[in-house]
């Protein structure tokens, strides 16, 4: 396929909304207060998200990304618009959503194992079961001789296995993913990159995930939402049409990358 060939299927602007969505977005606004004045962080944001697909959000810093993760996460509310999962408005926190943060977020004191439990544990599920459940999860996650290890005891990229392995134990319908691997050195990225699409190939859950780094964001999506400066709204959705895994010195993804990274580049300077 030429370059010419990737780049008219590639950057052809997808469609927004389906019929057969499992996260529906509509309308969605979200305006923060503080004493005297008022932040506009979304405006207008709408979209449809299939079951199992892995959609990235990219855009300028501070334009609201995380914002989107934590509205749907059910733990900020919406100032208009809505959110519905399976039909359902999306009003509270819930088991159906499992979150990953890019600080790991784990309990130091608390084993492997033990951190994998914490969410079936606080949930009631009996010891045996959460035992069971999170055995599975850890081998998935390709920690099964750290079972017993301490955080402390743990690389980064190991800790990110594990809250990896914690939101995905109680098999939420939606993970959300705040830059989840921002925090650790580039080797060890693309090799969670890598890690991350074997665990979700035995998985079926609709993955929101959200990177500063357009190189991963072409690598890991099934579709890439291209926001705008603050208020963020849907500059461009872009279908990744390539099977995975993926070369990142081809073409096609290198020519991929420089025009979202370009898009980007238009959005930042807009701030000035």
């Amino acid at each position: 396929m030429s370059e010419e060939q990737v780049t008219e299927h590639t950057w052809t602007e997808s469609q927004v909304s389906s019929s057969n969505a499992h996260i529906t977005i509509k309308g969605l606004r979200k305006v923060f207060k503080r004493d005297e004045t008022e932040t506009v962080a979304l405006e207008d944001f709408s979209l449809d998200i299939k079951k199992g697909e892995l959609i990235t959000l990219v855009g300028p810093s501070g334009c609201g990304k995380t914002t989107i993760l934590r509205l749907i996460a059910g733990l900020t509310d919406p100032t208009s618009g809505e959110i519905l999962i399976n039909g359902k408005p999306c009003a509270a926190p819930g088991a159906d959503r499992g979150m990953v943060f890019q600080d790991f977020a784990l309990f130091p004191w608390r084993s492997v194992r033990k951190n994998v439990e914490f969410g079936l544990e606080v949930a009631g599920v009996p010891k045996e079961e959460r035992r069971e459940k999170a055995e599975r999860y850890i081998k998935l996650a390709g920690l099964e001789n750290f079972i017993d290890a301490r955080v402390h005891e743990l690389s980064g990229g190991m800790k990110q296995r594990v809250g990896i392995a914690r939101a995905l134990v109680g098999h939420p319908d939606v993970i959300l993913m705040d830059e989840p691997f921002g925090a650790l050195d580039a080797q060890t990225r693309n090799i969670m990159q890598v890690q991350l699409l074997k665990i979700l190939e035995k998985t079926d859950q609709t993955i929101v995930f959200v990177t500063h780094s357009v190189d991963e964001a072409v690598f890991l999506s099934d579709r890439i939402v291209v926001l705008t400066k603050r208020p963020a709204s849907i500059k461009e959705v872009i279908d990744i049409p390539w099977p995975r895994p993926r070369d990142r010195a081809a073409p096609e993804f290198t020519a991929l990358r420089k025009k979202i990274l370009t898009e980007l580049e238009e959005e930042n300077v807009m701030n000035y």
